[in-house]
């Protein structure tokens, strides 16, 4: 049980004053506000969401292995404190924003207002329940770092700057205190996070198998994220040779990018947008 206090505090000392690390570089004039704009954009930003949402767990984890009497149990009852400590120092820290903050904490809130069009109690519940979803996010940012990558190279698929989708700005936005601010730096990264992984794997989809579902009903719902779906791809009553006729014909030969073509080039790594194969 004293373990499970020394990491509790620990872990709560850390979260909070690596929070208020991040509120002082706006204190340390121009090179201050430099190193904040980086840390608010891939790669830096994976860093600094890894320290705030899985070092605890790792660090729990850690604990557990270093203990003599370790048990799966005891191992549960660790984990479970690294949550109880990201919670803690979270509603620590919104609270501390919001005292320094006066005039935006009694002015018009998101929280507020919703919490008068669901109830206090549903609203909050509901949003800390999202919370959940922060390991299937950071799962996807993992396959766009691992998982991707190779295929740049071994089939050509289009190369992404992370940093132009995975960021956050909305710290910037005026108004935004306590709860409000940290839930939308959450949606923040985590729009950025999942339009990043839609975009790649509209590449995976379009190179390898454009052919459109069976159902109407799925191809309707998934056009809006797959627009090739209604842009190109071969009806399901068609024939394997339309298939390939069509890969040949929409993707370059070597050399060439194989980019989803439903859609003006984007931008690349380099910065400067690709040709698009033509049809």
């Amino acid at each position: 049980m004293a373990t499970h206090a020394y990491l509790l505090l620990a872990l709560l000392a850390a979260i909070l004053l690596g929070a208020g690390s991040l509120h002082a570089l706006a204190r340390l004039g121009a090179p201050g506000r430099a190193l904040a704009d980086q840390l608010a954009r891939a790669p830096l930003l994976d860093l600094v969401v890894f320290f705030f949402t899985i070092a605890p767990a790792i660090t729990a984890g850690a604990v557990w292995r270093l203990r003599d009497d370790r048990g799966v149990l005891d191992l549960f009852s660790a984990l479970g404190v690294s949550i109880f400590a990201q919670a803690l120092s979270l509603v620590i820290w919104s609270r501390l924003h919001e005292l320094a903050h006066p005039e935006a904490r009694r002015g018009p809130r998101i929280v507020s207002t919703l919490n008068t069009r669901v109830g206090r109690a549903r609203n909050h519940i509901a949003v800390w329940w999202t919370a959940m979803a922060v390991p299937i996010f950071t799962a996807v940012r993992l396959g766009e770092l691992i998982v991707y990558p190779p295929l740049t190279w071994l089939v050509r698929l289009p190369r992404y700057r992370s940093r132009d989708w995975v960021n956050v700005s909305r710290q910037k936005f005026t108004g935004l205190v306590g709860y409000d601010l940290i839930w939308c730096l959450y949606c923040d990264w985590m729009t950025g996070v999942w339009s990043l992984g839609s975009e790649m794997l509209r590449n995976v989809e379009s190179f390898w198998c454009p052919i459109r579902f069976a159902s109407p009903e799925k191809c309707e719902n998934c056009s809006i994220d797959f627009p090739d779906v209604g842009n190109g791809w071969v009806d399901a009553s068609g024939s394997i040779a339309d298939v390939a006729s069509l890969i040949g014909a929409k993707y370059p030969g070597p050399g060439g990018v194989n980019s989803w073509y439903g859609h003006p080039a984007r931008l690349t790594i380099e910065g400067k947008p690709r040709a698009k194969a033509q049809d």
